[in-house]
């Protein structure tokens, strides 16, 4: 019988199935921050051990600011116990972890793929949603709650149920200046942010396999943002030329097996999906999100839509009410919206692509509003610096800073001022996510950086000449 690569890994993982329907799961990898307390206090309240330490790693990112070069950088006195307990905790369970003076530290979902921890064909979860991220090389990665944590800590299994699949194909490569983040926020625009609830993504055709794999981490972490519990992508060459060499990879004659492996993971043909969704990439431009939910997109080259012309009434009330806290009228073209400061950063794009991409907008340009990088990683931030690329920033008037969360939402002191607007290449933009009352609109990094040079949204093919 044809299976989803879904199926398959699902499969490969079940430990019992109960009549009601859950199945408990083996979890190969398990990733953990400086929010996942609860499930260490839950562990540690129950006089329980961490079942399999060397298949747990962890790094403070969530509260740790990003201005700290260590615990004691840290003035305010919450996030330094924060981080503080987080390091206590990973020593006393043993697990691979990389504090603030670790060459290795960063946000989770960066360094995962990074070192090795994330592998096509294996089952990964983290107390944190966009832990779809990792499925990008093919792995079944998602978010878990607090008690799941603690699950997962004490048994390394888990109980679910199994989720519905659905494929999202891309036909056709996207043109110029448009990214693995347009991609996705054109998914989310077309499908709705409940679009993919309560199924596994899968991304595919050639606009997806086009991508670079850091690109594919992007479109993969916001399948969360379209309601998926899931997103992934099939393993294919760029995926194990991705892999070879890292850390906790393979090696030797165990690397020759992986490989083989993988190569049995994607799709069957002839398999069916509960849900199908097609695009042309081609049609996909450089996106703006202009209200309170992912799914608010539309190309740079278009206006705020007016609520007026919806037939449906409550969706025609949700726009007025996103207008209204965003401070937008209805039809104001996006290129003349002015913006007050960009976040450049987080899970989503902090990666070395999205720094470079935005660099080459900024090089030879000034900020002329506030502007903030922040690496997604400690390796990334030393390959920026190696590359020059901190220089680029600075030298164009952006703040170039230390790894972590940082401004993509409000669990650290990094917020930004109420009614002010934002261009951030996070992945949420809901009322309050960067601060108190503040507006954020989601972009790619070369566009947070053409917002950044020009005070307000611009189409950065405009800036880069269309080639």
């Amino acid at each position: 019988m044809a299976k989803t690569m879904f199926e398959k890994i699902w499969d490969a993982h079940v430990v019992l199935q109960r009549d009601d329907g859950q199945t408990l799961l083996y979890v190969d990898r398990h990733l953990c921050h400086d929010g996942s307390f609860q499930g260490y206090y839950t562990l540690n309240s129950q006089g329980r051990k961490m079942r399999r330490p060397d298949l747990t790693w962890g790094s403070p990112d969530h509260y740790r600011p990003t201005d700290a070069q260590s615990l004691n950088d840290i003035s305010d006195p919450v996030l330094r116990e924060k981080v503080a307990l987080f390091d206590r905790n990973a020593a006393e369970s043993g697990i691979h972890y990389y504090g603030l003076d670790s060459k290795k530290m960063g946000v989770v979902h960066v360094i995962g793929p990074e070192l090795g921890i994330t592998l096509p064909g294996i089952m990964l979860v983290c107390g944190d949603s966009h832990t779809a991220t990792h499925g990008a090389l093919g792995a079944f990665a998602f978010g878990i709650g607090a008690s799941e944590v603690a699950h997962v800590m004490a048994t390394q299994t888990l109980w679910q149920r199994k989720p519905k699949t659905m494929r999202i194909t891309v036909n056709g490569e996207v043109g110029f200046g448009v990214t693995g983040k347009d991609v996705i926020l054109a998914i989310i625009a077309k499908i709705s942010a409940a679009g993919a609830a309560g199924h596994v993504v899968e991304f595919a055709g050639s606009g997806i396999t086009a991508l670079s794999m850091e690109e594919r981490m992007t479109v993969c972490n916001m399948t969360i943002e379209a309601g998926g519990r899931a997103g992934m992508i099939a393993p294919d060459d760029k995926t194990i030329a991705y892999c070879k060499g890292r850390e906790f990879a393979p090696k030797g004659d165990k690397w020759a097996r992986a490989v083989a492996y993988w190569k049995t993971l994607p799709t069957d043909a002839g398999a069916v999906f509960d849900k199908e969704v097609t695009l042309n990439g081609a049609d996909i431009a450089p996106m703006v999100t202009w209200g309170t939910s992912p799914e608010n997109g539309v190309p740079v080259t278009a206006a705020v839509p007016d609520p007026n012309s919806e037939s449906d009434p409550v969706r025609r009330e949700e726009i007025r009410g996103a207008l209204e806290y965003m401070g937008l009228a209805a039809g104001t073209p996006v290129a003349e919206i002015a913006v007050d400061q960009v976040y450049i950063g987080s899970c989503t794009n902090g990666r070395i692509e999205d720094l470079r991409a935005a660099a080459a907008v900024a090089k030879g340009r000034k900020a002329v509003i506030a502007a903030r990088v922040v690496p997604g990683s400690e390796p990334v931030r030393q390959q920026a610096v190696d590359e020059g690329l901190d220089q680029i920033f600075i030298d164009a008037g952006f703040e170039w800073r230390l790894p972590g969360c940082a401004s993509c939402l409000c669990l650290n002191d990094e917020v930004f001022a109420p009614g002010t607007r934002t261009a951030s290449t996070s992945n949420r933009n809901f009322m309050g996510r960067q601060g108190e009352g503040v507006r954020t609109h989601l972009v790619s990094p070369a566009m947070a950086a053409a917002a950044a040079v020009t005070g307000h949204f611009t189409d950065v093919r405009t800036l880069e000449g269309n080639k």
